[in-house]
Formats: structure tokens, sequence, C-alpha cells
């Protein structure tokens, strides 16, 4: 009676690690991406934009990717959306163990007739890189030609713009490559 408990024993342990075996490979390939943002560039230059936009922006990004395998990493370093270095990606990325970087600029534009303003648009634009800090793609949203937004807050119009750019990014990422493995 004790040998047959013994080898029951022996065999349940051995079928229950062969299930967390498979169960560990299996979630490996599932891999959560962290996504490294930087803090948009905004145009015009005006400091006092700058801090709403950074928080209207980075609420809308945690929002989008609330939904996604993919973690928000933030760095508070500005970069220019025009001239970006690739070995400062690359930096970054290392650093802060990300698998992506993203360098945004937010471009604001008033909508109206002569001296009378309805709203505040934005172009959103967000450039994609690996962690190597090669240009992967890159997207804008304009929210007033996308949306043909006439009246709105500027928060809504960056939160608008942000989730455009962020859906635009994921789009073009299918077209390179339709598979699962770049769904950040």
């Amino acid at each position: 009676m004790m040998r047959k408990s013994t080898t029951f024993i022996i065999f349940a342990l051995f079928i229950l690690s062969g299930f967390s075996l498979f169960k560990a490979q299996r979630n490996n390939g599932h891999k959560i991406k962290k996504v490294l943002y930087f803090n948009p560039e905004v145009d015009p230059d005006i400091e006092e934009i700058k801090e709403p936009t950074n928080t209207a922006f980075f609420s809308a990004v945690s929002d989008n990717l609330s939904e996604r395998k993919s973690k928000m990493l933030k760095t508070e370093v500005q970069i220019s959306f025009d001239s970006i270095d690739k070995k400062t990606i690359s930096d970054y990325c290392l650093n802060n163990d990300a698998d992506f970087a993203i360098v945004p600029k937010v471009k604001y534009f008033k909508v109206g007739i002569g001296k009378y303003v309805f709203s505040n648009q934005v172009i959103v634009s967000m450039k994609l890189f690996d962690a190597e800090g090669n240009l992967i793609t890159q997207t804008d949203y304009d929210t007033y030609r996308k949306n043909m937004r006439l009246l709105g807050s500027t928060v809504n119009s960056i939160k608008i713009g942000t989730n455009g750019a962020i859906k635009g990014i994921l789009k073009q990422l299918r077209k390179i490559k339709p598979s699962d493995e770049n769904g950040f």
C-alpha cells in the first residue's frame, strides 16, 4: 500500500511540474513590451503650454496602453523631433530596459474666422524606434482634418490626437510585420 501511494505521489508531482514548465514556456512568448516615451516637443515653443501639454499627452498614452500588452516608461527629457540621434535613443532604451522608444511632437494651430478663435487644434506626430535606435515608423494625426472638430478643448484635442497617432503607428506596424510579435 505504501509503495502504491509513493508511486502515485511521484507520478502526480511529475505531471504537475510538466504543466508548470509548459506554462512558463508559453508565457515567455507573450512578454510585455516596454515603450519609452519622451516629453513631446511643443510647437510653438511657449513655456506656459509645455506642462499642460505633457500632462494631457501622458494621460492619453496611459489610457491607450492600459488596453495593450505593453508598459509605458516615461522620461522627462525632450528630444528634438527633426534631429534625432540614433545613439541617444539606444542609450535611453538600454538604461531604461525598453524595447521601443517614441519621440512625439505636438503642434498647435488655431481654428477660427478672422479674430474669432473657435478652438486650438493639434497635430500629434510620433516616431517609433527600436531599442537599437533604428526608426521603425512614424505617423501624425491632425485633429481638425481627421475629426472635423471645430469646437472643443485643447486637452481633448491632445488626447484625440495622441490616440489617433498611436493607432496610426499600430496600423503601420501591422503592415510592416503582420504577426503579433510587434504589438506594443
